[in-house]
């Protein structure tokens, strides 16, 4: 684990990070809905941000070329940084999207980055062990966050001055490691045409299950305060729909490696349709209750992405897994930026509890789907290992251990055609 060492000072800026963007997000629906937004402007809020995300894939690299990794990571913290902060000095709805833009299009390059420059550490040999320590601070500095939100209050300057210190704080390892700049990251292209004959399951899958994702994590709040409950307590809630998710990816791995990865796909899905119905009634009987709900449909709805990018693995060619994975990353992206919308919508028209109604909607067709492609093509030969993942970022893909490594080699071409068997 000498390479674990050498990247702490990137780990640590990942924590930061992924906490702190955690945290914002939920604490914007938490002041956003004190402050009287409407759902549908809270909605606005998460969908600005994969707007913001998926336009951060496309251009950073570029900025990236032709400035350097550490200038564009400082650029881009100073700008997440100022974003946060004035959120609490310009309390308007117009304002709140625009700078969720900035901050989408901001933690996506620097994500990228780290992620980047961890791959370029990591080697073949290693890679699985870097992974796994990755996503273990992924899983932590994410839950811990969410449950160190109610120690402030909502309404006041403090906890957007918090968030403001920890992505400054972020800056420093980077700025200073000593690490050699790693090479430069590639956009994600999403190629619907490429997707689909790799496998229809897996580009269906990750753009219903970004519907699903984005929902639940942006109207958690209303979700949470249309019971009862008072607004600190989102922070909990959704701490444990992370928690939940992260104990589920690697039981629920090991079995999809064992079995036709499509029965994994569809038993989560059928669960998450169970429980979608069930957690408006289990959350409102307390608030232990409520955290309860969040933990179980966590556990059967955050692994379902990574099942999808295993299930897309097991098919594509060799030397294409960046680019299946990116556009797989950008196809959850592009559907995220629908989801809140249509579940405001919803939870307006028939109260809070109908979010989960919409979610069970999503997992439904995600079944029924799932269902017509195992009768019409057999399970492939050989698979590749089920790799878990909660952040969806483009640089993650890089240092997945399935990776062939001739994808580094500018001299591969990459072909157009990226499917080793029948589609499924």
């Amino acid at each position: 684990m000498k390479v674990v060492a050498s990247l702490g000072s990137l780990l640590l800026a990942a924590a930061l990070l992924f906490g702190s963007n955690g945290m914002h997000s939920t604490l914007l629906g938490v002041r956003g809905t004190i402050e009287g937004f409407a759902g549908a402007e809270i909605a606005l809020l998460m969908t600005a941000y994969f707007g913001g995300f998926i336009l951060g894939c496309r251009f950073v690299p570029r900025f990236i070329r032709q400035v350097g990794h550490i200038r564009v990571f400082t650029a881009l913290a100073s700008v997440a940084s100022a974003a946060a902060i004035s959120h609490a000095l310009f309390v308007e709805s117009w304002f709140w999207i625009i700078t969720r833009i900035a901050t989408g299009f901001c933690f996506a390059g620097l994500q990228m980055i780290i992620e980047s420059w961890i791959n370029d550490r990591a080697t073949n040999e290693n890679r699985g062990q870097v992974l796994s320590v990755y996503r273990i601070v992924d899983f932590t500095s994410a839950t811990f966050f969410q449950a160190l939100l109610p120690v402030f209050n909502p309404e006041s300057f403090v906890p957007f001055g918090v968030l403001t210190i920890l992505i400054s704080f972020a800056l420093v390892p980077v700025a200073l490691t000593r690490i050699e700049a790693p090479k430069v990251p590639k956009s994600a292209k999403l190629d619907l045409k490429r997707l689909w004959t790799v496998s229809p399951l897996a580009a269906a899958g990750a753009a219903l299950i970004g519907l699903s994702a984005s929902s639940y994590w942006a109207m958690g709040p209303i979700f949470v305060s249309g019971l009862g409950y008072p607004a600190e307590t989102t922070g909990l809630f959704v701490g444990a729909l992370i928690f939940g998710g992260a104990l589920a990816q690697w039981p629920l791995g090991w079995v999809s490696d064992k079995t036709d990865r499509r029965y994994v796909i569809i038993g989560l899905a059928s669960l998450a349709v169970v429980l979608a119905f069930l957690v408006p009634t289990i959350a409102a009987v307390s608030q232990t209750t409520l955290i309860l709900a969040g933990l179980m449909f966590g556990a059967v709805s955050v692994p379902s992405f990574g099942l999808t990018i295993a299930h897309a693995n097991d098919h594509a060619e060799p030397g294409t897994s960046v680019a299946v994975n990116g556009g797989l990353l950008l196809l959850y992206g592009s559907a995220a930026t629908i989801g809140p919308i249509v579940a405001s919508q919803l939870m307006g028209l028939f109260g809070s509890n109908f979010l989960y109604y919409w979610i069970a909607i999503i997992h439904i067709a995600l079944v029924v789907f799932g269902l017509l492609r195992l009768r019409q093509r057999a399970a492939p030969e050989t698979r590749e290992d089920y790799v878990p993942v909660l952040r969806t970022q483009p640089g993650m893909f890089e240092l997945d251990p399935r990776r062939d490594p001739e994808e580094d080699r500018p001299d591969i071409p990459q072909p157009e055609d990226a499917v080793a068997g029948e589609r499924v």
